[in-house]
């Protein structure tokens, strides 16, 4: 079985590219950057691995959409491994995840801010009955059957 599960931070804004031919499709690269866990960290040592990402068509649109540098986005996939020779003759080896599922991390609230990216996320204004952390204030005499979730 090959499955990942990461959470962590964009690095930069995704760079975003489309597949030439009869059906163009999106290819999003990013790297997050994915906070090591547990075990003495010793000066000089590294406290976070920088993981390349790629998403393809409607998740590549989706991440061309909504990402921006320093969002905490939750991503699950799986590894692929490769190689290519570089214009030097040395052969490099590559490891990604190809983004399977994708989403955010942080709250609306959270994440909303300025992410040091200069890019702020699109977003609907609160009804004028929010009462915060996505919660909205149901006024007295409105019946349960009413409700879409009971």
């Amino acid at each position: 079985m090959n499955r990942v599960i990461l959470c962590g931070r964009l690095t930069r804004d995704p760079e975003v590219r489309y597949s030439q031919g009869e059906r163009a499709m999106a290819i999003a690269r990013y790297t997050l950057a994915v906070d090591r866990r547990g075990g003495k960290r010793q000066e000089g040592q590294p406290t976070a691995d920088f993981i390349n990402c790629i998403a393809f068509d409607k998740g590549g649109e989706f991440t061309e959409k909504y990402f921006r540098q320093g969002m905490r986005v939750l991503v699950s996939g799986r590894i692929q491994t490769g190689s290519y020779t570089n214009k030097d003759g040395v052969k490099v080896y590559t490891t990604d995840i190809v983004v399977e599922e994708q989403e955010f991390a942080d709250s609306k609230n959270a994440s909303s801010g300025d992410s040091g990216g200069g890019h702020q996320a699109t977003s609907r204004p609160e009804p004028s009955n929010y009462i915060g952390e996505g919660f909205i204030n149901i006024p007295d005499g409105v019946e349960d059957e009413s409700l879409p979730f009971n």
